[in-house]
């Protein structure tokens, strides 16, 4: 980063002062604030300063994964019928993308890497809504319904690391977060783009000053107050101010005056209409107004002259405007909006996520900041309210979310979308769901941003060598010593810890396959908090067709509780098994010996949340809690005289399940990605020429494994809780052996794959 010009300022430092300059430099200590600005020139008049602050941002361009193509077949294709294939689904254009990661190395990764092009290509990104988490710690635990009991799902690891490095350090480190994101939407952006940044009273501050230094005040638009809601029951309670019942979104362009504005209106109150006379039976629906008689005589004569006044009918009436209802388009919406309440928990489009934000807002949002066919995008999706409204308005869409359970929401609800457009006969674009193909290594823990670089990664490692004998502890395993890849041994299996802060992907099963090989062990283990979606069943067939039996577990949430690690409670559970089996149609026809149906015939899960006994202990007498323990959902009620009952409320296999999807030929569509050339699927540089300022040339490369093609599922919402298990039937076009993909979600949002073999005809 290269330092700003020196400034010559009328004042000249001393000798004392050069002296004491020098010295603090010299101990790397942080010199006095007013230096600053003797010696270097900004001539910005406002700056926001915070501990850390640095105009560095995130370089890092990593290749992203299509791990599923989500589309509903359309019967009529004749209209764009070069968009699509002979099933009716979209084969060209741009595909919407719903993309799992850290959307710091998603944006990075958007603006130097392959997809820009594509991003260039659909017009550029016109507008950005995002609402990041400004309310803390609330955003990746969630209510799960179980046979009418609710369970709170504690957020996962990689969650609570993204809470950490958010509000770690309270305000500072959120604003370090959303100043480097915003500087990278910015760069993302089309020049004629805006942004709207939904807040409330905890940061609106700090957004506001962020916004001015990222974008510049000059490209300020407007400051909208939502009131979100008619009510303040909620907040009657509180006596001692004003109670809050508003959040702010702040709406800033990318270019000052370049930006797109529509104008909004709602419709004229019904004490408004009453003033007016909708027939007087010409069928033209005009106006009346009641106090034309107070207008002069000039202004009469040139209505009259305009022909825009009907002459009274008797003597004594009133005269008529001559303009018509179409016409008016109702009353223009300001910056205060009141006519929006925030999602009911009853309605239709609740999907249960506590900072949900209603689809009127988002509607109006994208309707004033965007036209049919632009591209628009949400990097804190959440639930995916604006990839939904974007999708029913006919605009392009980017969605993103860390939380594994919210990219799964979304999936779901533009399933829906897809349904409902379909069925009105309207146009609707395919998704992906992608995720970043390789993850850099980074602190998994916050170390002093005071350290010099070799500090840094002397604390760094100490951690993480803590951090890993902890799990090792927890999982009974033996430290290897003087080994660089393996951290353990557990009964005679290699054990390998995954990367701390991001999930393990395929690239790291490849490297434990590598390393087993080079070391002849034919058994390991695989501990992780997380891992990619899709990766199971193909990489653990690849390590079995190379000798090598690879087990992987998730590390529970318990190895931090030293008392459960100390006891021997921490249980490290198994990936979810799948079982699925083909039903063969029983006609004799041709086509009925091309035609089969898939059914669901079991699922097994392994979870623990919490350590029960230390909750049960805790549990005041007569409360319940829903535990998870050893793949049970459990009531766990204790009376008035302590005793305590356990009610397993998961009693079948079935109620584990709330999504499954099939894929009756996966290996028709490899899955391709792009990367800089001349490098290989691990390869990182730049995708943007630092010279000439071009992006970088890609060059296609086959990952070895392939794209879920969604061709059939089905799932529960909070409106309809049933679940097909068997598939609609499927006719091969051609007799042969097929391989026949069957995806499973649980309640968590975890995702299960199992390949199910076919032959037909």
């Amino acid at each position: 980063m290269s330092r700003p010009p020196l400034h010559r300022p009328a004042y000249e430092l001393t000798d004392a002062e050069k002296r004491d300059l020098t010295q603090l430099i010299n101990q790397g200590k942080p010199l006095p604030e007013k230096y600053r600005f003797i010696l270097f020139e900004d001539k910005r008049e406002v700056e926001l300063v915070w501990n850390g602050k640095t105009r560095d941002v995130c370089t890092t361009v990593l290749p992203f994964q299509s791990l599923e193509h989500i589309d509903e077949p359309r019967t009529e294709t004749k209209i764009q019928e070069d968009l699509f294939d002979s099933r009716g689904r979209q084969q060209k254009g741009w595909t919407n993308k719903l993309i799992w990661g850290d959307n710091k190395l998603i944006l990075s990764s958007l603006k130097s890497g392959a997809l820009r092009r594509q991003i260039e290509d659909a017009g550029g990104l016109k507008l950005i809504y995002i609402d990041p988490p400004f309310d803390v710690g609330a955003d990746f635990s969630m209510d799960i319904e179980i046979g009418g009991e609710t369970f709170h799902k504690e957020a996962n690891l990689l969650e609570q690391i993204a809470y950490r490095d958010t509000w770690g350090r309270g305000a500072d480190s959120f604003i370090s977060m959303i100043y480097e994101r915003l500087i990278l939407m910015r760069d993302l952006m089309a020049e004629d783009g805006s942004i709207y940044v939904h807040c409330d009273w905890r940061v609106v501050a700090y957004i506001r000053a962020v916004l001015n230094e990222v974008f510049g005040a000059n490209n300020f638009v407007s400051e909208v107050v939502w009131r979100r809601s008619s009510s303040t029951g909620s907040s009657k309670a509180i006596s001692n101010k004003f109670p809050s019942n508003h959040d702010t979104i702040l709406f800033f362009s990318k270019t000052a005056g370049q930006y797109l504005y529509q104008r909004q209106y709602t419709p004229y109150s019904d004490e408004y209409l009453k003033r007016f006379k909708y027939d007087d039976g010409d069928g033209k629906g005009l106006y009346r107004i009641s106090d034309l008689n107070t207008y002069s005589q000039a202004t009469l004569q040139r209505l009259k002259a305009e022909n825009a006044l009907i002459e009274p009918k008797s003597a004594g009436a009133n005269y008529s405007y001559k303009r018509h209802l179409q016409d008016t388009k109702g009353v223009v919406i300001d910056d205060v909006w009141v006519d929006i309440n925030f999602v009911n928990p009853m309605a239709g489009e609740d999907t249960g996520y506590a900072t949900q934000k209603p689809q009127a807002l988002l509607e109006r949002i994208i309707k004033a900041s965007s036209n049919e066919g632009d591209l628009v995008a949400d990097f804190f999706c959440g639930s995916g309210t604006t990839a939904a409204v974007a999708e029913k308005l006919g605009r392009k869409w980017i969605a993103t979310d860390l939380g594994k359970f919210g990219i799964h929401t979304t999936r779901k609800r533009l399933i829906g979308v897809q349904r409902e457009l379909k069925a009105a006969e309207k146009n609707f674009r395919a998704f992906e769901v992608l995720n970043l193909g390789r993850y850099e290594r980074q602190a998994y823990l916050n170390v002093s941003g005071r350290l010099t670089s070799t500090q840094k990664a002397e604390a760094l490692a100490t951690k993480e060598r803590e951090f890993r004998e902890l799990i090792l502890r927890a999982y009974k395993a033996e430290p290897l010593q003087n080994e660089p890849f393996f951290h353990g041994k557990n009964a005679g299996r290699l054990v390998v810890i995954g990367p701390i802060n991001l999930p393990v992907g395929r690239l790291f099963v490849e490297e434990v396959i590598t390393e087993c090989r080079k070391r002849g062990a034919s058994r390991a283990d695989m501990l992780a908090f997380e891992f990619e979606m899709g990766l199971f069943p193909a990489a653990l067939e690849e390590a079995k067709a190379k000798g090598i039996d690879l087990s992987p577990k998730y590390i529970p949430a318990e190895v931090f509780d030293k008392r459960a690690v100390d006891r021997g409670q921490v249980v490290f559970h198994d990936v979810s098994f799948v079982e699925a089996m083909p039903r063969y149609a029983k006609g004799k026809s041709a086509k009925d010996k091309l035609t089969i149906s898939i059914e669901l015939t079991d699922f097994s899960v392994y979870y623990t949340q919490g350590a029960a006994e230390a909750a049960i202990a805790s549990m005041k007498e007569g409360k319940s809690e829903v535990m998870c323990e050893q793949g049970q959902l459990i009531k766990v009620s204790k009376d008035k005289n302590g005793v305590v009952t356990r009610d397993v409320l998961t009693k079948l296999w079935t109620d584990w399940v709330d999504y499954w999807a099939v894929d009756f030929d996966y290996l028709q569509r490899k899955e391709i990605i792009k990367v800089p050339r001349g490098l290989g699927l691990a390869g990182t540089l730049p995708g943007v020429d630092p010279v000439q300022g071009e992006l970088a040339d890609f060059e296609e490369r086959w990952t070895g494994g392939y794209i879920f093609e969604n061709e059939w599922q089905s799932f529960r919402t909070r409106q309809n809780r049933k679940l097909e298990l068997t598939t609609a039937e499927h006719s091969y076009q051609a007799p042969g052996r097929y391989t026949v993909a069957v995806k499973v979600i649980d309640i968590f949002g975890n995702d299960t794959m199992t390949l199910v073999p076919v032959n037909v005809g």
